[in-house]
């Protein structure tokens, strides 16, 4: 079990990966809120309680039980300069077996938006999953319409799979999404992560 109980810390050239903590929470609050109008079209409706002091307490509760467990690697983006939090990247869903696979979700605080610091974030996720996790395979969706998340996914070796109907509720409605991956041997070209 010392494997479990080793802090999960990712480091990038700009950014620390880690999950959330306690302390996070203003900056977190903060972060969402003016980002709102940024983020609500592109994500699953935010309950009333949402950025509650208690809602946040679960989240970081949720994260420690996922990272432990092995089941997730929910993760903040911390800039490493000032430590500014900038937004969260999550592998979910992890699964073992003959998948050996995960879902990757992230969002970015409008004011970080663009600058490249999610693609580094995905991009040391992805070594990490491939390298450190085992995984064989990584999948993320995002609506059609959210050119800048397909570009994202595109330009982090990503590759188009198909559309998925309905696929999950966004801003309160099914929403059909388009569907990536990205494979530790990718045989549809090269990613620079594997």
């Amino acid at each position: 079990m010392l494997l479990a109980k080793r802090k999960l810390r990712i480091e990038t050239e700009r950014l620390t990966l880690r999950p959330p903590m306690h302390s996070d929470f203003r900056p977190w609050t903060a972060l969402r809120k003016a980002s709102a109008d940024f983020l609500v079209p592109w994500e699953p409706s935010w309950s009333m309680d949402h950025l509650t002091r208690k809602a946040f307490t679960n989240r970081v509760y949720w994260a420690q039980r996922a990272v432990v467990g092995g089941s997730a690697m929910p993760l903040f983006l911390i800039r490493r300069e000032d430590a500014t939090l900038l937004g969260a990247i999550t592998l979910d869903n992890i699964r073992r077996g003959p998948a050996q696979a995960g879902t990757l979700g992230y969002w970015i605080g409008e004011p970080f938006a663009r600058q490249g610091y999610m693609r580094e974030a995905i991009m040391a996720v992805v070594h990490h999953a491939f390298t450190r996790l085992d995984l064989s395979r990584l999948e993320a969706a995002c609506l059609p319409e959210n050119a800048a998340s397909r570009g994202l996914l595109e330009s982090s070796g990503f590759k188009y799979e198909g559309v998925a109907q309905s696929y999950l509720q966004i801003n309160g409605r099914w929403r059909t999404h388009v569907l990536y991956a990205a494979l530790r041997s990718d045989r549809r070209g090269r990613t620079e992560a594997g």
